[in-house]
């Protein structure tokens, strides 16, 4: 199918630009790639020398976090007028980006394909006005929410890569097109193939629990017409795209030995999450998620799935949901994890069989994930919880829109919402050495008449790591990685403060739904009431201290716009910029810059 790629216009593009520079200059100011310097009543950016020239009005937040007012966002070369580009200031910016000269071309491809996105989203909601307003999303179901969100990961710049996906597929197969497809299914030879399933589960149940005695019958029949023994043989869901495209051309040898047979479609209807290869039953909403390997590159990764990783999947799940489940801090917090329940993965290419790992091996697999749904009780309802970062067509977030529908006090809300996700990450880290990877896309929230009455954490096996050297079962010992307590208080302070909170405040804030001052207070809050409720955590990471290490992401992916980190190594991947003072500190007083000067956060301009 050709499309003439009708979002691509002047229009809907000069918005995406726009929005992506702002981004860009806040998230690298952040970062401290780059400095913007006072000017009048606002700011002013100066590159090439002072040829090119930025200026914008700003607010300076804790942790360095940039509010830049879009519209007052100009730029000038020479002296003159020009466009706003975010491929441009990429250039512009490379000697201080520090891009390798082999990949800035891929890292430039990212921000191209995360425009396009941008000015799909727009041309859907913004000209169009057919998305949800923030008020219709505080009361749309899960899905609906799902499909509505627009910025990504809230830290990154370029966010939505999916390279690989051509316009038609994106259409397709993007979560925000809230397109429903079909996954295929194949059949792959049990000698080169590993199931695991978790505790109480048996293979022929759970495969007739999520595909019907039907599906199974056809793909048994398909089988035995083709001369094969159904009992020789694993059932592996894989994404329609990496059939395609991979795994009809790149493991064409294995397909045409039978190793591999295509079995078909499901009779099942899949929405794409944000995490792009999660995949939820749109027919059957109580069946389990489905996470394929799906090998685009998005956000410094190929998107593949491991074997070796899926062998051990349910085992890390079950070990986690046992701690979690048996805890009575955590239980009372309502805060509970999404079991990968199965997973599956085929071995028997030959890239499993060189001399060096290779990309390649991570490209068919996939694993079976809880669904929420038949957990929640009486009124309560669902949204990802990054939609608590989300804006609407009209500039109107709906976390403001979300305390208003629950008449609460905004310091209510956010007390509740702290306590049923700050809480549950503190608890598991001084008590356990548990960290998980708790951005907004990684949760679930669980609200109750639009008040928060509990979260969902989901990605537990390839995400989740214990940073002491505790004993656990042998199939959990793949993500013990042990690390001091200055590193491992940056589970909290990188991923939890910097990665979504400092977004948040700064919407509340600028909202004037709550000042960021107090919203900093009421975390605060939250860490000394663990605190007072646990005296015999005693641990040396201090939550409280002055300041902390500032990690920084968006100079991972621009060190390396192919592979971040090495996942089998991500301590040493990790880049530091300096520290950042802490907004919960114990002596009080104004957030201080690097410099030790206050950081301003009254509103310039």
């Amino acid at each position: 199918m050709i499309t003439n790629a009708e979002h691509l216009t002047p229009k809907t593009m000069e918005a995406a630009q726009r929005h992506l520079t702002a981004k860009a200059i806040a998230e690298f100011s952040h970062e401290r790639l780059m400095a913007p310097e006072r000017d009048g009543d606002g700011w002013r950016l100066e590159l090439d020398g002072g040829r090119v020239r930025y200026r914008f009005r700003a607010e300076r937040l804790a942790l360095e976090h940039w509010l830049i007012d879009e519209p007052s966002l100009d730029r000038t070369v020479a002296g003159a007028p020009a466009p706003l580009d975010a491929q441009q200031l990429v250039l512009e910016l490379q000697p201080l980006l520090d891009i390798p000269d082999d990949l800035v071309g891929t890292y430039l491809e990212e921000i191209a394909s995360t425009l396009a996105a941008a000015a799909y989203k727009r041309d859907a909601y913004h000209l169009n006005g057919g998305g949800p307003t923030a008020g219709e999303l505080v009361d749309a179901d899960f899905q609906t929410i799902e499909s509505s969100m627009t910025e990504g990961h809230p830290g990154f710049v370029a966010n939505n890569g999916r390279i690989g996906f051509a316009v038609d597929e994106y259409a397709a197969y993007a979560p925000e097109a809230g397109e429903p497809f079909r996954l295929v299914w194949l059949a792959a030879r049990r000698e080169h193939t590993h199931l695991a399933l978790g505790q109480g589960l048996a293979e022929a149940s759970f495969v007739a629990g999520e595909l019907g005695a039907r599906q199974v019958q056809r793909f048994r029949d398909r089988l035995t017409g083709l001369g094969l023994d159904p009992a020789e043989y694993h059932w592996l869901p894989v994404h329609p795209w990496q059939w395609r495209h991979r795994i009809a051309i790149t493991f064409a040898p294995d397909v045409a030995r039978r190793d591999l047979v295509f079995l078909g479609e499901s009779d099942d209807d899949y929405l794409a999450q944000q995490s792009i290869r999660t995949l939820f039953n749109r027919t059957h909403p109580d069946r389990h998620y489905v996470k394929t390997a799906l090998a685009v590159q998005n956000m410094g990764f190929l998107r593949g799935l491991s074997p070796a990783y899926m062998r051990v999947t349910p085992a890390i799940n079950d070990w986690v949901a046992d701690l979690v489940g048996a805890d009575q801090t955590l239980g009372e917090a309502r805060f509970r994890v999404l079991r990968e329940r199965a997973s599956i993965g085929y071995t028997g290419d030959a890239y499993h069989r060189t001399a060096r790992p290779n990309a390649h091996r991570k490209m068919i697999a996939a694993l079976w994930r809880e669904s929420p749904l038949p957990l929640l009780r009486g009124r309560e309802r669902l949204s990802t919880m990054a939609a608590l970062l989300h804006r609407d067509p009209a500039g109107a977030s709906v976390i403001t829109a979300l305390i208003r529908s629950s008449g609460l006090p905004a310091e209510t809300w956010i007390r509740d919402y702290l306590h049923g996700y700050l809480r549950p990450l503190v608890h598991c880290l001084l008590a356990y050495d548990l960290a998980f990877m708790p951005h907004g896309e990684n949760l679930i929230l669980v609200l109750d008449d639009h008040r928060p009455a509990g979260v969902f954490m989901k990605d537990i096996g390839e995400e989740i790591a214990v940073l002491a050297d505790r004993a656990v079962p042998e199939p959990v010992r793949r993500v013990v990685h042990p690390v001091d307590d200055r590193e491992k208080a940056l589970v909290i302070f990188t991923d939890v403060f910097d990665g979504v909170l400092r977004h948040l405040a700064g919407i509340l804030h600028a909202d004037r739904t709550l000042p960021e001052s107090t919203f900093w207070r009421l975390v605060a809050e939250c860490v000394d009431r663990h605190a007072a409720d646990h005296p015999e955590l005693d641990s040396a990471i201090d939550l409280r201290a002055a300041r902390f290490d500032h990690s920084c992401l968006n100079r991972l992916q621009l060190r390396n716009t192919l592979q971040m980190v090495d996942l089998t190594n991500q301590s040493e991947s990790l880049i530091y910029a300096g520290t950042l003072a802490n907004p919960i500190a114990r002596s009080g007083g104004p957030a201080v810059a690097e410099s030790g000067t206050p950081l301003d956060s009254a509103l310039v301009g």
